[in-house]
């Protein structure tokens, strides 16, 4: 762990980034919730920025990841009148099974890592699991870019 969180500072400072890493490290069934449920009714822009402003709180802030307040500003930040998100918020099954469904979808095909990027190619597909360096992915794209030649 140790060298992850120095990997991710290193990382963080060279983009302006200030992670910090004493965040509790708790469930997020309600934030994946939120996005969920947001990136339906209102389109995969206002999720990135939910999902941008729950990263903010949480690695920079330390911020609890499903707490309402953190989703409230997360929601808030994303466009979404604040009384519509915390509504939202304060029903916890709004939305719970749809979501629940989509994370045993996602288990049943394998998936328990993210990031998980799938690269179709023309004769065979590659799978990246998990954190990996850039160049790493530009290696596996450049390999079926010359597998389609």
């Amino acid at each position: 762990m140790e060298k992850y969180t120095m990997l991710m500072s290193a990382y963080g400072v060279g983009v302006g980034v200030d992670f910090k890493f004493h965040g509790l490290v708790a469930n997020t069934l309600d934030a994946h919730r939120l996005i969920q449920y947001y990136q339906e009714e209102m389109g995969p822009e206002v999720a990135d920025k939910i999902v941008n402003s729950l990263y903010e709180q949480y690695f920079t802030q330390e911020k609890h990841p499903s707490a309402p307040e953190t989703l409230s500003k997360a929601a808030t930040d994303a466009g979404i009148d604040k009384a519509k998100a915390e509504a939202f918020i304060s029903d916890e099954y709004e939305g719970l099974q749809d979501t629940k469904m989509l994370i045993r979808e996602q288990a049943s095909n394998g998936v328990d890592a993210v990031p998980y990027v799938v690269l179709e190619g023309k004769r065979r597909d590659l799978t990246l699991e998990g954190a990996k360096e850039v160049e790493e992915y530009v290696k596996e794209m450049e390999r079926l870019t010359k597998e389609t030649k």
